[in-house]
């Protein structure tokens, strides 16, 4: 099966994992209402887009980095912009790579993931790096799905440390 184009992120933030993108998917309305409280307010470095009171549940929707409907915060992407610019299909294509824009990323998690991620989408290759990315992110203890970033299995309370 063809992976989806539009969730092969350029900074290797494999949107197929992501909250948001699952969240919408599946139409999870109390998930997507968990995640208001997780992305409303400021992202550091990027100011308040939109202010915590305007974010919404119907807010938490996105098709992955590459289609055009993304998540507030994901629209505003520097990283996305630099690739296109340059006419890569991501960072893994790039010599300047970490770069300021990798550097300056506004959640500690999806810097480390980056930095993990693009390395091995270059050593290995787009379909691998998708293929594992999907197979990263199950709950080791009940095999749960999870998404990146989680850091407790949502059904059996396991701890987490997947990313």
């Amino acid at each position: 099966m063809k992976p989806n184009q539009d969730l092969i992120s350029p900074c290797g933030l494999y949107c197929g994992v992501c909250a948001i993108y699952l969240a919408d998917r599946d139409n999870n309305q109390k998930f997507k209402e968990r995640l208001v409280n997780l992305y409303k307010g400021k992202i550091p470095g990027k100011g308040t887009l939109p202010s915590s009171e305007d974010l919404k549940p119907e807010d938490i929707r996105c098709h992955g980095c590459l289609s055009n409907d993304r998540f507030v915060h994901c629209e505003q992407c520097e990283i996305r912009e630099c690739t296109l610019k340059k006419g890569y299909t991501g960072c893994h294509q790039c010599n300047e790579f970490p770069c300021k824009y990798i550097e300056n990323f506004p959640m500690a998690v999806g810097k480390k993931v980056i930095l993990r991620a693009v390395p091995y989408r270059r050593d290995f290759g787009t379909q691998k790096f998708i293929r594992d990315e999907e197979a990263r992110y199950f709950c080791p203890e009940c095999g749960n799905k999870v998404f990146r970033g989680a850091v407790t299995c949502n059904k059996c309370k396991a701890k987490l440390d997947l990313d």
